[in-house]
């Protein structure tokens, strides 16, 4: 293998196609209900345990930099993992057929909406899949946490991040707390020079992300439009709610483009819609702007992603080969995993409801750990349960 190339994996000597990886993508982007966690386990699965086209420890660091940059991260996860295998193609191909299609099924949800002003009900196939996506999310953190809480100092980051979260600190806080904790304890260990090679390489990409984002000034047109989402998608950390605060103050406040309740529709189609939350924007984009507006908005909030994986995903194995830098990105790792468990009790407390959901979440629990059953299948029943007996 030719180690000098930033854009191969350790895994990657079995050449994937860039029509396999392509369906891959497309599959996983019309079956990933659930949110980011829930993404994360599925590809987790997909790619790390039924494929092995990536190791666990590589899928880790890969989550650990996309928790750590601005964007949808599970979108970023499945860029970094197509950027692994085949490069800028795969970089390209792996996020755009992830985002594709939500993109379209949120498209024609919103041409129903501008039509009948409604929102399909979709509340008795959400019923059944949230107790499925919580075992596969539990399923995830399982196999993960043995791979990456390597000493005792990560469990005892990974401890403290769930205590961070749970006193309110954002996310990003805490994995910059978890992050410079195990910075600190590597330190005390080996106290070498610190480098501050990182920095210069990121920050020629985050100058010209920012010159295009300063022109957002031009007026109310699909340009604006492009410029409005192209600033979200670079500064919005975190999840579908930090993404509505956002929203409100650009589209509202700012541009008077949507009604509060227009907003709250978009969000709510983001959530119970497959693959990632941040098609929100798809959704604003046809109301406000038809077909070209769904599309123009798709790209806008997407595109900062795609150049930041593209900038720090070269950077991956310099860091690794760093003490103190590895260490840092050990300690984002455990913080990620301790993030993605808040996450799941916060779900299951909302979704485990009754004796059926909870029946649902410990069959779906065995069937993926005993029998390693395909989470895709396991979505498409646990939804035709909540479907039927909702």
């Amino acid at each position: 293998m030719n180690v000098s190339r930033p854009d191969q994996s350790s895994t990657s000597e079995g050449r994937v196609s860039l029509a396999e990886l392509a369906l891959v993508f497309l599959k996983l982007g019309t079956t990933a209900f659930g949110g980011p966690a829930a993404h994360i386990a599925m590809m987790e699965d997909e790619f790390v345990r039924k494929r092995q086209w990536i190791t666990e420890a590589e899928f880790l660091d890969r989550l650990a930099a996309a928790s750590l940059i601005p964007g949808p991260s599970s979108t970023e996860v499945a860029i970094f993992i197509g950027q692994s295998k085949r490069g800028w193609a795969g970089l390209l191909v792996g996020g755009c057929c992830f985002i594709l299609p939500a993109a379209i099924m949120v498209t024609v949800i919103a041409a129903v909406y501008a039509r009948y002003g409604s929102l399909p009900q979709v509340a008795g196939i959400l019923y059944g899949i949230k107790p499925a996506v919580i075992a596969i999310i539990l399923q995830a953190l399982w196999s993960l946490s043995r791979t990456a809480i390597k000493t005792r100092i990560l469990a005892v980051i990974g401890l403290i991040a769930v205590v961070l979260n749970a006193f309110g600190v954002a996310p990003l806080g805490v994995l910059a707390i978890a992050g410079i904790a195990a910075w600190g304890a590597t330190w005390f260990k080996t106290r070498p020079a610190a480098s501050a090679w990182i920095i210069p390489s990121f920050g020629r990409s985050g100058f010209l992300l920012g010159t295009a984002i300063a022109a957002a000034t031009a007026p109310i047109s699909l340009l604006r439009m492009f410029l409005s989402f192209l600033k979200i998608g670079a500064v919005v950390f975190g999840s579908g709610y930090v993404l509505l605060a956002f929203l409100r103050t650009e589209f509202i406040d700012h541009l008077h483009w949507l009604t509060e309740k227009q907003l709250l529709d978009a969000v709510a189609v983001g959530q119970f819609t497959p693959g990632p939350v941040f098609t929100t924007a798809t959704f604003i984009g046809y109301l406000v702007g038809g077909i070209p507006g769904a599309a123009v908005s798709t790209v806008g909030i997407f595109l900062p992603g795609f150049v930041l994986v593209a900038s720090c995903g070269p950077l991956l194995p310099r860091i690794r080969r760093s003490a103190l830098a590895s260490s840092v990105l050990d300690g984002a790792v455990a913080g990620s995993l301790a993030l993605m468990a808040v996450v799941a009790w916060q779900l299951g407390r909302a979704s485990v409801i009754d004796w059926l959901t909870l029946g649902i979440l410990f069959v779906s629990t065995v069937l993926l750990i005993r029998f390693r059953i395909n989470s895709a299948w396991l979505i498409a029943g646990a939804g035709m349960i909540g479907w039927f007996f909702r």
